[in-house]
């Protein structure tokens, strides 16, 4: 009585709860990774064909659906060897004895143990179908090279699910429990059909197939096929970008994820992820005094802040330092949100008012040029495209820090940094490739800021859905300064600062480059927003970059050129309605060829007429000014024409007129023409 309801004291029920894979997947089921301590996938015995069943049971415990539990004759046939070697030498376990050992008791051979197995077999035979044990079973035991359960031995040796595998397949997995080193597939494959065929045998020998069949079956080959993508590293940032989300965001730790058995449906697109990947691995990088450089890159989804691809660094393994979180100073990257977005949101500036290019100091800050060269007045458009320190420095101070930094705080880079310093991004503390893609995802969005995420869905093993994204927004810009800045970034892209490199379709964004240790590329098509960081992970003496910001414009075009050529990529951003397009830039001409021409005009005038070339753009103000001692005189105006009339001159007059070209947007004047005189010579 003691042996037959003594089960309950060495039965703990939490113990037959397996560990089980947690599997990353797209929405369309295709598995990136699978997370685990013991490779496993459990599943329900009704997932099982019988003929696998039945290859299990025929070699390992024939009279399984019989017995209570306990196979007795083999037990006496056991202790008998046992007697006459002296020592203990077999086990006769039925199924239910196996899985009682594995899971409740120690490997340990002694009298007592063997006891206790009985005991935990007929408690499990009391309590659990015959089809819940064999459940347990084939889900808990281990087939060699890491994989536990039937499932994840079917997918590992042919690559399919066990609802699929042929009797010759299941029959050689059945016969791995016995010594899975021994009779490997891959690494002896003659010692694995020998097995195979043993379990075969078997199957004939208890009915489970016939004569004809059996010779069928042993006559095939091993049909076995390994996983060439296990070692592949391409997807290994974005996986533990996905576990630290689960943590941070759903409490579930990295250990529960290895064992729990959950299913993360995860935003990324595998082709988009792998061309980041490749190119980050073996893509161009800038030159560095201390090795190889390192970088990072990001690419979301704006229209729904859905982390499309992250790559942490050119050699990412699971482990290492993800620099797709790692804060760098984000240098002239910054500017669009620190100066220029919120310039835009107030009355008082347009795309083209006039901001200061002159060498000055704030304070003790003095901000430089990139390339020490100053024009003394630049409207906004220019200042952004040019990447102008200084304009970006004195239109901060103009529209104030505390101001700025509201809408720094919308897009999530807030900074408890004070100084005018923010304009140009040096930073004590930066901001990941992640933050910046969210920034320029908004201005795409119409200024509506989206956080970004990897998991879409969680769902436990027993497939409910626990776990669900909710999107998260914000109106950081309105769409007319949105709108504005787009079109300025698209400029910069084609011929400012990012210029290098090509792609040929619609793409706004901005470069940065931080005291020749941080250089970045951020921005955004119709579809996607990215941010590409290259630099050292620490900045110790000797360290310097010896290039520009370049590199990562032309990396992150050589990756949309690729993208392009799987997914059709926009030609042009979409206007939303309701706001009005910027003008194009006026480019003032320099005028060297006005002449002047007199004619009579009745009595003792004359009509005088000046003319000049001019450009194409009939937008120009063309303003004409007489010469005169002290202060020269504006006599008139012309827009668009190269043209100008001066009435009621003297025969006597001996006059100077010259032109100069005004910008209609700006009001900002270009260099006087030559000097022309009207007078009768006599």
């Amino acid at each position: 009585m003691t042996i037959y309801f003594g089960g309950r004291f060495v039965v703990n029920e939490k113990d037959l709860i397996l560990d089980e894979m947690t599997t990353v997947e797209t929405a369309d089921g295709e598995v990136i990774e699978r997370i685990y301590t013991k490779n496993r996938q459990v599943v329900s015995i009704d997932q099982v064909p019988d003929h696998v069943q039945e290859a299990f049971t025929a070699v390992e415990d024939s009279r399984f659906r019989e017995h209570s539990g306990v196979d007795f004759k083999g037990i006496l046939r056991a202790v008998y060897k046992d007697i006459i070697a002296m020592k203990k030498v077999e086990g006769a376990s039925t199924i239910t004895q196996q899985l009682a050992k594995n899971v409740f008791l120690t490997n340990e051979k002694t009298w007592m143990r063997k006891t206790k197995e009985v005991m935990a077999a007929l408690y499990l035979e009391r309590n659990f179908t015959k089809d819940e044990i064999l459940e347990l079973y084939l889900n808990r035991i281990y087939f060699g090279e890491g994989t536990y359960g039937i499932e994840a031995a079917s997918r590992h040796y042919f690559q399919t699910s066990v609802s699929d595998l042929s009797i010759a397949q299941g029959a050689l997995l059945a016969g791995l429990p016995k010594a899975p080193n021994t009779y490997s597939p891959f690494e002896n494959p003659e010692a694995a059909e020998e097995r195979r065929n043993v379990v075969l045998a078997r199957m004939y020998d208890v009915g489970s197939i016939d004569a004809a069949v059996l010779k069928q079956m042993q006559g095939t080959t091993l049909a076995v096929e390994r996983d060439e993508d296990t070692e592949e590293t391409w997807s290994n940032s974005y996986v533990d970008l996905v576990i630290q989300e689960a943590a941070e965001k759903y409490h579930i730790s990295r250990d529960e994820l290895k064992r729990g058995g959950y299913q993360i449906i995860v935003e990324m697109d595998p082709v988009i992820q792998k061309i980041a990947a490749e190119e980050m691995k073996n893509g161009e990088y800038i030159p560095g005094t201390a090795g190889p450089v390192e970088g990072a890159l990001t690419i979301t989804d704006h229209r729904t802040g859905a982390v499309a691809a992250a790559v942490g660094g050119r050699d990412y393994v699971h482990g290492d330092y993800n620099r797709v979180l790692s804060k760098q100073p984000p240098a002239s990257t910054i500017k669009p949100f620190a100066v220029y977005g919120p310039a835009l949101m107030m009355d008082e500036y347009d795309p083209y008012s006039l901001l200061s290019d002159e060498r000055q100091a704030f304070g003790e800050f003095n901000p430089r040029n990139y390339n020490d060269e100053y024009e003394g007045q630049v409207s906004l458009y220019e200042a952004l495209v040019e990447s102008k320190n200084v304009s970006a420095v004195w239109l901060l101070d103009q529209i104030g820090i505390p101001y700025a930094k509201t809408y720094l705080d919308k897009l999530g880079l807030s900074t408890k940094d004070e100084g005018l310093a923010i304009a140009l991004g040096g930073l004590s503390e930066g901001f990941t490739p992640i933050q910046m893609a969210e920034a320029y995802g908004a201005l795409a969005q119409s200024g509506v800021k989206k956080d970004s995420y990897t998991i879409k869905q969680m769902a436990d093993r027993e497939g409910k859905v626990i776990h669900e994204h909710t999107p998260e927004e914000v109106q950081v810009f309105d769409a007319q300064t949105s709108w504005y800045l787009t079109e300025i970034l698209q400029t910069v892209v084609e011929d400012g600062t990012a210029s290098s490199g090509d792609y040929p379709k619609a793409l706004a964004g901005k470069t940065g480059t931080q005291q020749d240790t941080d250089v970045w590329f951020a921005g955004y098509t119709p579809e996607y927003a990215g941010a590409v960081w290259m630099g050292y992970d620490s900045n110790e003496e000797g360290s310097r970059l010896e290039g520009s910001s370049a590199y990562p414009a032309r990396m992150m075009k050589r990756i949309l050129t690729k993208v392009d050529q799987q997914q059709e990529l926009g030609t042009a951003f979409e206007q939303p309605d309701g706001v009005e397009s910027l003008p194009d830039p006026v480019s003032l001409p320099v005028i060297t060829d006005a002449e002047a021409n007199l004619n009579l005009g009745g009595l003792a005038t004359l009509r005088g007429t000046i003319t000049w070339s001019i450009p194409e753009d009939e937008r120009i103000i063309y303003r004409i000014f007489r010469e005169e001692e002290g202060e020269d005189v504006k006599v008139g105006e012309v827009t668009g024409k190269g043209e100008f009339r001066i009435s009621a001159f003297s025969v006597f007059d001996e006059t100077r007129y010259y032109i100069v070209p005004a910008d209609p947007l700006t009001g900002k004047e270009g260099q006087p023409s030559n000097s022309v005189r009207l007078n009768w010579d006599f």
